[in-house]
């Protein structure tokens, strides 16, 4: 996860009405890259709803940090309401496709979301970031976004390729989860790592690991090594490489990107999870997420993939309840925030309809809000996926237009409305006991807030 917040610069009034906030940095998409925009900026910063922005220059920028069980900004409370839009650099990096980048970016804001996650690579593919270990196609970095730093499946390179070019260098590899274990993978990794913090914004004149418009780095999408169900050799990565990208960048937080699957450090929880398979994986929810260097806790939710592909009430009573033992064990053994960074249904499962999703979200959602009225461990969440229109043919199955999805939106805003009041007035030394609480509880009771 590799987080950032999402605005525009220079004549993108919409967005600045929209988030009324403080912003975070800029990153470059290159000159004329866009109708209404010069260039693409990102901000993680609090969202008052009340106060006019001006001008990107004359603000402060400041990290992203995590306080006990919480984010904030400036001693603040931050909650994340965000979404995933995985595709933004390839889009990016194509003139055909660039101007979708600002399309969605623009839908985003109007329904108050602040956080975009997407993929920081492309390994050896069309468009690649990284054609081959350590060697970039320039072009395409100047416009990308910063997040996750590799892929656990074969989508756009990910742990496959770098065994494919381990392979290529004569090593005798037999299997992907080679990736975790072998030190010349291991390498490319870090080498990855080591360009990724210390490029330089071609807009900022700083490098990403002084940057403020990162939220956080993901050390990688959806981690499994199947071939160790101990988990010993995932933990073993993940000790190392959280402690190397902190070791050249303390001052962003770091999360792993894990699923959530409870595995065998923890016998008495395994009947969270899903199904059963789902602790053979060599994920290890608590285990994973008590070492050195880690932020924050992230979890993903597919009831429609883990048990079962057509639509049920089960799926909502999964999802509230996965969450709640989420959160619960950020608090008590982890104390970190957890943020919910992939949740959604696809439209392709037998007896989809779009109420059923609104139920979905809005689960996530109240969830969610019942963490943040007591100042709980729920740090946010990031929905999958948000698209431009006239992208049909990159759907999952998860997209979704809000121009297009009414009551979706609504419900996205009024979440977006709702944390605001948390993310503005109320300094952290409150504990929450100012009069924004009862604001927060009346907003609960009036859809038109």
């Amino acid at each position: 996860m590799p987080f950032v917040g999402i605005s525009t610069k220079k004549n993108y009034k919409l967005i600045e009405r929209s988030f009324k906030s403080k912003w975070s940095g800029t990153m470059d998409f290159g000159s004329n890259s866009f109708d209404e925009v010069d260039d693409i900026s990102l901000f993680s910063g609090t969202n008052d709803g009340v106060d006019e922005v001006s001008e990107m220059k004359d603000e402060s920028w400041e990290m992203v940090q995590k306080k006990g069980n919480q984010f904030v900004i400036n001693d603040q409370p931050f909650y994340v309401n965000g979404f995933n839009t995985y595709w933004l650099m390839v889009f990016a990096a194509d003139q055909s496709t660039r101007g979708k980048v600002s399309e969605v970016f623009k839908e985003a804001s109007s329904a108050g979301l602040t956080v975009c996650r997407t993929w920081a690579f492309n390994d050896g593919q069309w468009r690649a970031l990284q054609k081959s270990p350590s060697v970039y196609d320039e072009d395409v970095f100047k416009i990308r976004l910063i997040l996750s730093l590799v892929n656990n499946w074969d989508a756009y390179g990910g742990k496959p390729q770098y065994v494919k070019w381990g392979k290529a260098a004569g090593l005798n590899l037999t299997s992907d989860d080679d990736f975790f274990s072998h030190p010349t993978l291991r390498s490319y990794y870090k080498a990855h790592v080591k360009a990724m913090l210390n490029r330089l914004n071609t807009v900022t004149n700083i490098t990403y690991k002084d940057d403020p418009t990162i939220f956080a780095w993901e050390l990688i999408n959806e981690p499994r090594c199947t071939s160790d169900p101990s988990g010993d050799m995932l933990q073993s990565w993940i000790q190392e490489m959280a402690v190397y990208v902190k070791s050249m960048d303390p001052k962003h937080l770091v999360e792993i990107g894990t699923e959530g699957f409870y595995g065998p450090s923890t016998p008495n929880k395994v009947q969270i999870n899903p199904n059963t398979y789902a602790q053979q994986v060599g994920t290890d929810f608590i285990r994973n997420h008590q070492v050195l260097g880690v932020d924050f806790a992230s979890v993903h939710i597919y009831a429609d993939s883990w048990i079962s592909q057509s639509i049920s009430d089960v799926h909502v009573t999964f999802t509230k309840s996965w969450m709640e033992a989420h959160i619960e064990d950020a608090e008590r053994y982890l104390g970190m925030p957890v943020v919910f960074s992939e949740f959604g249904v696809s439209t392709k499962d037998p007896g989809y309809n779009s109420s059923f999703r609104d139920t979905l979200i809005e689960t996530v959602y109240d969830t969610l809000l019942n963490s943040t009225k007591k100042g709980g461990s729920g740090g946010g969440s990031l929905l999958w996926q948000l698209f431009p229109q006239g992208t049909d043919y990159m759907d999952d199955g998860y997209a979704i237009v809000l121009s297009q999805s009414p009551s979706t939106s609504k419900i996205i805003s009024l979440h977006s409305k709702r944390l605001a009041i948390f993310n503005s007035k109320c300094a952290w030394k409150c504990r929450w006991g100012c009069r924004k609480k009862n604001q927060f509880e009346t907003s609960l009771d009036h859809d038109e807030l």
